[in-house]
């Protein structure tokens, strides 16, 4: 593959990745964010069927199938309170740890990436065909040897002298 497509390609993997990774963690934070008074309001108004409580998020479905999540505060009776307007209440242990594997491949990112970039430019560096980054400085001149720069008599021989 050509090198100018292979490093466009390799730009292109990088900018999809740089994506995710801010989409996975930017993303999930706003997605359904309810203030916890308007979520008390829609529980006495009826709007809300189920919720998941795990510590002190709380996440859920209204009646209209929406999705909303939001943050408790130490609110007494919020048990009772949901129990009394008929919301199915689910409870789910604090999940602290993290993906093993996520966990590693995110303590690791920066130093493999780093790894990565000093690689690209020692490849740069080095020269050959391309001349690379650094080969703007570099002699194009051919060694001759014996083999291949010695002129015999019969190479010149019935060749007029020059003039």
């Amino acid at each position: 593959m050509n090198n100018f497509f292979r490093n466009i390609l390799i730009w292109f993997f990088i900018l999809i990745l740089i994506s995710a990774v801010y989409d996975m963690f930017a993303g999930n934070s706003q997605r359904g964010q309810v203030p916890f008074s308007d979520f008390l309001a829609a529980v006495d108004e009826g709007q809300v069927s189920d919720v998941t409580i795990q510590g002190k998020n709380i996440d859920g479905h209204y009646q209209d199938k929406a999705v909303f999540s939001t943050y408790s505060a130490d609110y007494p009776n919020l048990v009772e309170r949901l129990e009394r307007q008929g919301v199915r209440i689910k409870v789910a242990p604090v999940d602290n740890s993290m993906n093993s594997l996520f966990g590693i491949l995110l303590s690791w990112f920066p130093f493999i990436l780093l790894i990565g970039v000093w690689f690209f430019f020692m490849r740069q560096m080095q020269g050959g065909k391309g001349g690379g980054a650094m080969g703007f400085g570099k002699s194009k001149a051919k060694m001759l040897t014996e083999k291949h720069g010695q002129v015999t008599f019969d190479d010149v021989a019935g060749i007029d002298e020059a003039q």
